[in-house]
């Protein structure tokens, strides 16, 4: 067994080059062992834990589905909205909500204190996504991951 204190995690940071997208966040299951490019599930572990911080007026990520991850939120502090295929809700301490495969969704920060959350993820090997406000597709691997964007197309366009 292994015991870590998420106060003493370093907290990452990320930014779009435009600046639309940003957070910060503590990678829990890393700090755990966890890695991520690993296909052997004792490696990769079974499930990814994230304390996530979302400044005021951010963003972290495009709107957005998964076509096999399951994501869990827990609402720790702060503020916000989340938006998702039905529309927007508010959401607050203690809220608690799940995204299954197929459903788009994205964090909002709109309120005046940081908005932070407890993120799991299954995180399953060969996950894509795909961005609805841009009909772009993501496809990950253990090796990276490549962005993709297509008109809809027959199975057999280009291959016969």
């Amino acid at each position: 067994m292994q015991i870590i204190n998420t106060n003493e995690l370093e907290e990452l940071t990320w930014i779009s080059p435009k600046g639309k997208y940003s957070g910060a966040g503590k990678q829990v299951s890393e700090a755990l062992g966890r890695k991520p490019t690993s296909t052997d599930i004792m490696e990769r572990h079974p499930f990814d834990v994230e304390i996530a911080r979302l400044p005021p007026g951010t963003t972290p990520f495009p709107y957005h589905s998964h076509s096999a991850q399951w994501e869990f939120y827990h609402v720790i502090s702060g503020t916000g909205l989340v938006r998702h295929e039905h529309g927007t809700e508010k959401i607050k301490p203690g809220d608690a909500f799940i995204f299954k495969p197929g459903e788009a969704h994205v964090l909002i920060n709109d309120g005046t204190h940081d908005l932070i959350l407890y993120v799991v993820a299954d995180n399953p090997i060969g996950e894509s996504a795909h961005y609805p406000d841009s009909n772009k597709f993501s496809v990950r691997s253990p090796k990276g991951r490549s962005i993709l964007r297509s008109e809809p197309l027959d199975y057999f366009d280009g291959e016969e």
